[in-house]
């Protein structure tokens, strides 16, 4: 037991602009419900938050497409994701939602403490500003020329291609999505969270005070703290949100990155108004321990900034863990809901009905817990079979069988003593293995050690051989199956946490009241005992059943293809005053050599004929410096130079883009004199 009264669990709140995946389960649900279970399990009082996150930018985008409303966006998602936490025995105390008026009024008072007592700063800066659609653009709302490969189709906060962080002042001819018109630069005044500030302290809290978290959250924050913090805004000119409240911001809501964390106090006293219960001990007692569950994305919100915006608050206790997972990859590729390459919750439960436990158990020992992991079907349908059904399953089903054939049904007389001895000292081993590595989050490790109380069942049953023995020895019979049943007992207890569904279907076919976790240590069942009969919990899961979810893998990589191969649409038409105003020359590439810690760029040495230049061109991962050196090529010579990653780059160079994203070379005719205009 620790010195903690209780816990405040809580999950990284799913966004709620569309269904959730098993990344989402194995990387921050799953974990979560197993540590909750367990701690209840072992008698502490837990308070299991989660919810949906229902404010930003992407949600107002998918309601512009649907031409509906943000809240009818996040009352669908809401609920799908809401639904399939339920039905996969996720066991929250409270799952709420960040567009309720509870969460709107939690979150605006913790700004106005903050506000009041001068923690935030007020700055004024230049931001893009629609005048068509007179307002200010949200960073998904800007689209233009990636400063660092070229891409066209660029976000303002990040490249989609090169992946690269952007700001939307970075981007080359910004464009609105709003209207399609180019924004203006437009001041505009917001509150900063000072997190600079608090680098001192942050650097002693985690890089001193919490050496024991996983590496790669430690690791993570150091190298953040490292680099420097700098302010960070709370606040956005945006209309979906909570809303400012301070005089004359009506059109400024809080950052989402602000008010989603607030989302779990606001969860917890949701939960206190339909429980009646009090919920600040969980929030502000410092017997409390505030543990995180969350994916790797989110690590420096809930390690840092959060922590941050509590330590300015004053009230509350800081997070003690923030046990983080990296992510699970699909089949060798990274999940994407944008090209539907995921298994969805809701639809694996259509087509593998009553086998949540399945996945539950799959994607536990599979867990991307140090490093990124892979899902694969042939995987799951092997464990399953070989694991679930052949071990586990085997060994209950045997035991219940058994007991039925020679017994009636009734838990018979103990005659093993020293049997029972051996395989209890034998459990309780391995019980205690597993609960050192649940309390240390180590839940792929904690499940491998209960499917080794399954194997000493398993063994038990299959050296004593007891459908040989009965004719001859009855009474020896009866010691085992009596032994084999209270294995099968404590099987049901211990595995509540990792496999809550198997753990009610067998606890019902033993007719066991529910059992304390240390009082499985001894005997549960009783002899005159009546059981129910045997129900197969596991099947075996054929090659056709996977072979249908690979194919819709599969379909899902060709309409993903196909999508690549359609050609761009052509832009807006313009005069031929616009065209004459780019000068095109002949160059030739004398140098090449690839930029330093990047994986696009290239710096080119150009002969213009009047002059040499610099030109740095995102086509690394496209061509060699050998591929390039001596080529002709068409330039852009009176494009304005800018600095990319410390060089200074003068002109462009073209060239063609195939409809799969790979560059091959606009080459000019060798005869052509380098300098000569392209016309």
């Amino acid at each position: 037991m620790s010195d903690f009264k209780r816990y405040t669990v809580t999950t990284a709140l799913p966004y709620a602009n569309g269904p959730v995946h098993i990344g989402h389960l194995a990387g921050v649900y799953v974990p979560a419900d197993i540590y909750v279970r367990f701690l209840r399990k072992t008698g502490y009082d837990v308070l299991f938050i989660g919810g949906s996150d229902e404010h930003g930018v992407p949600i107002t985008l998918k309601a512009r497409q649907r031409g509906v409303s943000p809240q009818d966006v996040v009352d669908e998602y809401h609920g799908i994701i809401r639904d399939s936490f339920i039905d996969f025995g996720i066991s929250f105390d409270i799952y709420s939602r960040t567009s309720l008026p509870l969460h709107h009024e939690t979150a605006a008072a913790f700004f106005k403490k903050l506000h009041a007592s001068g923690k935030l700063v007020e700055k004024e800066t230049e931001q893009y500003y629609d005048e068509e659609a007179k307002q200010y653009l949200a960073d998904r709302y800007i689209t233009g020329t990636c400063p660092h490969c070229g891409y066209e189709k660029a976000y303002g906060d990040q490249c989609e291609k090169c992946g690269t962080s952007l700001s939307p002042m970075e981007l080359i001819d910004p464009k609105s999505t709003l209207s399609g018109a180019a924004p203006i630069k437009k001041k505009t005044s917001h509150w900063y969270l000072p997190l600079d500030e608090y680098e001192p302290w942050l650097r002693q809290w985690i890089l001193e005070g919490h050496k024991e978290w996983k590496s790669n959250v430690y690791g993570q924050c150091k190298s953040w703290i490292d680099q420097g913090l700098h302010p960070r805004a709370v606040t956005r000119d945006l209309n979906w949100g909570v809303k400012v409240p301070l005089p004359d911001s009506e059109d400024k809501v809080l950052y989402v990155w602000f008010d989603a964390p607030i989302g779990y106090i606001s969860a917890a006293r949701d939960w206190a108004q339909q429980t009646g219960k009090d919920w600040e001990p969980y929030w502000k007692d410092k017997e409390s321990r505030l543990i995180h569950f969350i994916g790797k994305d989110n690590i420096v919100f809930h390690c840092i900034i959060f922590p941050a915006m509590l330590k300015a608050e004053g009230d509350y206790i800081l997070p003690d863990n923030v046990p983080a997972n990296e992510f699970l990859n699909l089949e060798g590729d990274k999940i994407s809901t944008s090209r539907n390459w995921a298994v969805w919750l809701h639809e694996y439960l259509q087509e593998f009905p009553d086998q949540q436990d399945v996945l539950r158990y799959v994607l536990t020992a599979n867990a991307p817990e140090t490093k990124d992991n892979d899902f694969t079907w042939k995987d799951f349908q092997a464990r399953n079979n070989n694991e679930l059904v052949a071990i586990l399953g085997n060994f209950i089903h045997r035991t219940l069988v058994l007991t039925h054939k020679y017994f009636e049904g009734v838990v018979p007389e103990s005659t093993a003593a020293d049997e029972k001895d051996e395989i209890y000292k034998s459990l309780a081993e391995l019980k205690e293995k597993m609960e050192y590595s649940l309390h240390h989050f180590r839940f792929r490790e904690a499940l491998a050690t209960y499917m080794d109380m399954a194997r000493v069942g398993n063994k038990y049953l299959t050296d004593k051989e007891p459908w040989k023995l009965f004719k001859d020895n009855p009474e020896a019979v009866q010691g085992i199956l009596h032994n084999a049943l209270q294995i099968a007992a404590k099987l049901a207890v211990w595995g509540e946490v990792f496999l809550p569904f198997f753990s009610e279907k067998l606890s019902k076919m033993l007719n066991m009241e529910p059992v304390e976790w240390n009082a499985a240590l001894n005997d549960i069942l009783q002899p005159g005992h009546k059981i129910e009969p045997a129900e197969i919990i596991f099947n075996k899961i054929e090659d056709s059943a996977i072979e249908v979810q690979l194919a819709k893998l599969e379909k899902s990589k060709e309409e993903n293809a196909a999508a690549e191969q359609t050609f761009e649409p052509i832009k807006d038409e313009i005069t031929f005053d616009q065209f004459s105003a780019l000068d095109l020359r002949v160059g030739q590439i004398l140098e090449a050599e690839k930029v330093a810690k990047t994986k696009k760029l290239m710096k080119l040495l150009v002969d213009m004929g009047f002059e040499k230049r610099t030109i740095v061109s995102g086509v690394a991962e496209f061509f060699t410096p050998e591929d390039l050196i001596g080529k002709k090529v068409t330039v852009v010579a009176n494009l304005g130079k800018r600095m990319l990653k410390g060089i200074e780059s003068n002109g462009m160079i073209l060239f063609a883009e195939n409809p799969d994203g790979t560059l091959k070379l606009l080459a000019a005719a060798d005869e052509a004199v380098n300098g000569g205009k392209v016309c």
